[in-house]
């Protein structure tokens, strides 16, 4: 919270026959993760890639590997996944009750990673409380998480903010709060005002013109948000 935005292409939209090209154009767009989608079919209805990608991309990149395990099993997986070189792993609280997610993210940061909690759009941000004051992100769907492309779902800046004045009250002023989903120059500034850091791009990014351009032009965007509001006192 309370930091300049950073931007998170998702290589779900990448163009994967040349995948190395365009990893390195978001690195030098000024990209500061590079989100990477796992999906396995059950927990939402599409397959996606998996750990021989990310073995492969973390000896490509510079980037922070931000993984979001959309997965009904995430505590059989995250070892996989931390072997593979993932630097954050983000669990869905849907997946796991209260003692796993704990035990999810305690695992995660034993391993020497940050660890990061994600919120479906229908689940209330109060799903984080079991693990806010331990987590280094929390991430705002702002789609029905399964495909890219999505239409931002409006209100989905409410739920920002909501997590903001949670991790607040729970003494995690260091929280990122990451947003996902129909992220792009007319969107970007919403939930930056609200207190979004991380703002996952997709489409906005990958299916610009110029990439590097749109990363930049996204974050500018989203930075004037947030400077607007904190000159209101809007997070007072």
């Amino acid at each position: 919270m309370y930091q300049p935005v950073k931007i998170a292409p998702s290589i779900l939209s990448a163009d994967f026959m040349n995948l190395g090209r365009d990893i390195r154009m978001i690195e030098e767009g000024g990209a500061a993760f590079v989100h990477i989608d796992v999906m396995d079919g059950h927990f939402v209805p599409n397959l996606t890639m998996g750990v021989p990608l990310l073995k492969q991309l973390k000896p490509a990149t510079n980037l922070l590997c931000d993984v979001h395990l959309m997965i009904d099993n995430p505590l059989d997986e995250l070892p996989w996944f931390i072997d593979a070189g993932a630097d954050l792993l983000n669990v869905h609280v849907e997946a796991l009750d209260e003692a796993d997610l704990k035990r999810a993210v305690a695992q995660i940061h034993e391993a020497g990673l940050l660890a990061a909690a994600a919120l479906k759009p229908k689940t209330p941000a109060s799903a984080l409380s079991p693990v806010i004051a331990e987590l280094d992100m929390a991430l705002v769907m702002s789609v029905e998480p399964g495909f890219s492309g999505q239409s931002y779902i409006a209100g989905s800046d409410l739920k920002v903010a909501e997590v903001v004045q949670m991790a607040r009250a729970a003494g995690n002023e260091e929280l990122l709060i990451q947003v996902d989903g129909g992220i792009g120059l007319a969107t970007a500034p919403l939930v930056a005002a609200a207190g979004a850091d991380v703002l996952v791009c997709g489409n906005a990014v990958f299916k610009a013109d110029d990439p590097r351009a749109a990363i930049g032009a996204v974050k500018d965007a989203a930075d004037e948000a947030r400077e607007n509001a904190l000159a209101r006192g809007q997070w007072n």
